[in-house]
């Protein structure tokens, strides 16, 4: 037994020895070599057998960027010339110029959305407003000249046809009233001509809305990059579908800050059908102008809450002013729909049909009236309007 002890001691010894002079002048032959410094670090070797993940979003972003398109439009404005052209004494400030009633081209460039094989594209109002020709470009390299529909500058969004033959891909729907905030997202576009660009980001925002950038806002908010060009292109969740159009960027010099804004698929959808049915929008008006019920305006209106919002302004020959609808009224509901905000009055007559009596109910004086009044037909705006309906 004690030469069996005398063996082992002997082998472990001559082992250890072994592996500190390893250790000393060749410690790489060591697997999982620790390196010196402030903290331990171990590296896998090479043949661990560890892989880097390979999972991503490959699969989502083949299936949606047959369906994205390129959008370059050109349109031709005439070039106003300075009145001192015509005086000799001052010609040679300015240089060549174009004679008075000349024409210039300008060119823009954008993105859109396929939505069905027969070549309707989505896209926004923006990109495709002053063309005077519009060209689309397919992912497959296909080309074809696109005519608009029709329009709605009070949403951004522009529906365009294009006519090819063969297959034309078009995008799955998805669903955007079941995105929430975190839900990982794709913006796909033509950023800054530079061709088809997949970028990923998060859903950081619902229903962003008094951005002043569109009558009706209800945007997604992303951080996902969107930066010129971008307009008029998919945000889509991680299987391919989209669920909204993207429009607008916050930055101070035109490039994305992580701050995107896209129409959600709900307002797209709605817009797209009434556009693709009669070339235009139409909605619902009752002429009032209105503002946010504050808690302060509540308390000096003497109101136990603050639901619902303050006639400021009612448009004179209205259907609100021949039904009697005073500034300074509380509208609370319309048919019954709780008002909540602005955006939601906003919303709720816009999507009133017009011809349709629709029944008021408003505080005056801290009695509850109520009154009928006959929906019009919302006029086409001439500037960006922030809340009447």
């Amino acid at each position: 037994m004690r030469k069996f002890w005398l063996l082992f001691s002997q082998a472990a010894t001559i082992g250890l020895a072994v592996l500190f002079v390893i250790h000393t002048l060749k410690p790489s032959l060591l697997p999982n070599a620790a390196r010196s410094g402030v903290v331990t670090l171990y590296e896998n070797t090479p043949d661990s057998g560890s892989k880097t993940p390979t999972a991503g979003f490959s699969t989502a972003a083949k299936k949606v960027m047959p369906a994205v398109v390129n959008i370059f439009t050109s349109s031709t404005v005439k070039v106003p010339v300075n009145p001192f052209m015509n005086d000799p004494n001052f010609r040679f400030f300015f240089g060549d110029q174009p004679e008075d009633g000349a024409v210039q081209k300008n060119s823009g460039l954008g993105s859109g959305v396929i939505v069905s094989h027969d070549g309707y594209i989505l896209t926004n109002h923006h990109v495709v407003e002053a063309a005077d020709q519009i060209e689309v470009a397919l992912a497959d390299g296909r080309k074809a000249k696109g005519r608009i529909i029709g329009s709605d500058p009070e949403t951004d969004l522009a529906v365009i046809k294009i006519d090819l033959p063969g297959n034309i891909p078009a995008i799955t729907f998805g669903r955007a009233d079941q995105a929430q905030v975190g839900d990982i997202v794709l913006a796909i576009g033509n950023p800054f001509d530079v061709g088809q660009t997949v970028t990923m980001g998060i859903i950081s925002a619902l229903k962003r809305s008094h951005l002043g950038l569109n009558t009706f806002e209800n945007f997604i908010q992303t951080d996902a990059a969107i930066n010129p060009g971008n307009s008029g292109g998919a945000l889509v969740d991680a299987n391919g579908n989209l669920i909204g159009i993207n429009s607008a960027i916050y930055s101070p010099n035109g490039g994305s800050l992580g701050i995107g804004f896209a129409i959600p698929i709900s307002t797209a959808k709605k817009v797209m059908e009434q556009i693709i049915q009669s070339g235009s929008v139409t909605r619902g008006w009752i002429g009032v102008a209105v503002q946010e019920l504050t808690p302060e305006l509540a308390e000096s209106f003497k109101l136990g809450n603050t639901q619902g919002v303050l006639i400021s302004e009612v448009v004179r020959g209205s259907p609100a002013d021949q039904a009697g609808v005073k500034a300074g009224d509380i509208l609370t509901t319309v048919d019954n729909k709780p008002l909540t905000d602005s955006n939601a009055m906003l919303e709720t007559i816009s999507a009133l049909p017009p011809g349709k009596v629709a029944i008021l109910k408003l505080q005056r004086n801290q009695r509850e009236v109520v009154i009928q009044v006959k929906v019009g037909k919302r006029p086409k705006p001439r500037i960006p309007d922030a809340g009447g309906g």
